[in-house]
């Protein structure tokens, strides 16, 4: 087992300093993609091109400029912003970083108790009405793009019917710390979590209950019937937590995306100055720094998270420990 884990390990950091070659060689190699130029504006001279590509190092070999780079973004963490002379990346990500966990967290509560319940009570009530009835519930919240649906939540709870009870409560479009004022921030987030929820409890539910069915002719649920046990029972103890595998596997995948800056739509709708924000901000500008330190650190997350996800099939699948 812990050569398992070794072999993750050392496999994850590969698959990092590949994502990290392959991303500055796209930014910085590109043809086409002058940085130099971007930033000096319209109607640079020569000599002000050459200034600028040697004050970044951009007239150095590719090899220099990526080491270079990787040092400042990893080590000293001093690398600024091409856009905005003077404000440094890294700092920028991590003050971003917070406000989209968040985000990603409050949502997946909402999608994992939602889905679960749904999905249990499709399987419960399969060969009913209940059962289509319930899957196409979520197949419609499967199909909703999730920036229209956050347009359409912003136009009823700030415009349209923002005087009533019903929404009077929420704030206007931004965010507050939770340091700040905990009431604040909750009134910030619960439209966006639950906007970005809607997608991924359909998709859950779904998927639950074909494992919920699946499962139902598995020898362990025949015994637990043979022991007199409620259907009730041998479905929430037993069938549950059987199918509950590939659920936390795509639940770990997905969760990595978002805090990885798959939430952009949703920050940017509802003005969250999250890193999906600042990836969106940095494309617009092509401010490169900030795009190839925001690429890495959503990278960092979703490569992470696949490695814990191998661990715990390991833990729970002992053939895979020989892949």
């Amino acid at each position: 087992m812990i050569g398992f884990i070794l072999r993750r390990i050392v496999s994850m950091f590969v698959v990092l300093f590949a994502l990290s070659v392959l991303v500055f060689l796209i930014f910085f190699a590109t043809p086409g993609v002058d940085p130099a130029r971007k930033m000096a504006g319209r109607n640079a001279t020569p000599e002000t091109l050459a200034a600028i590509r040697a004050s970044f190092g951009l007239d150095r070999p590719l090899p220099v400029q990526y080491l270079r780079m990787m040092n400042r973004i990893v080590i000293t963490r001093d690398v600024e912003s091409y856009s905005n002379r003077g404000v440094r990346v890294i700092p920028e990500i991590m003050a971003a970083a917070p406000v989209t966990f968040a985000l990603v967290a409050g949502a997946a509560i909402i999608w994992i108790v939602a889905s679960i319940a749904i999905g249990l009570l499709a399987a419960a009530l399969r060969g009913t009405l209940w059962d289509p009835l319930l899957m196409a519930i979520a197949l419609i919240g499967l199909s909703i793009p999730v920036f229209w649906l956050g347009e359409v939540a912003n136009l009823v709870t700030q415009q349209r019917w923002h005087d009533t009870p019903l929404f009077s409560w929420v704030p206007p479009l931004g965010y507050t710390p939770i340091g700040e004022d905990p009431v604040l921030w909750f009134k910030h987030l619960v439209v966006p979590w639950i906007v970005l929820s809607v997608l991924f409890v359909g998709f859950y539910a779904r998927v639950l209950r074909s494992d919920l069915i699946e499962s139902e002719n598995e020898d362990f649920v025949r015994t637990a019937r043979a022991k007199g046990l409620s259907e009730r029972r041998v479905l929430v103890v037993h069938q549950l937590r059987a199918s509950m595998i590939t659920f936390v596997s795509l639940f770990g995948l997905d969760f990595a995306a978002l805090v990885a800056g798959g939430a952009l739509l949703v920050e940017v709708v509802f003005g969250l100055p999250g890193v999906g924000r600042l990836t969106y901000l940095s494309l617009s500008g092509l401010d490169l720094p900030v795009i190839m330190a925001t690429v890495l650190y959503g990278a960092f997350f979703i490569v992470i998270a696949s490695t814990v996800i191998d661990i715990l099939y390991a833990f729970l699948d002992p053939r895979i420990r020989t892949a």
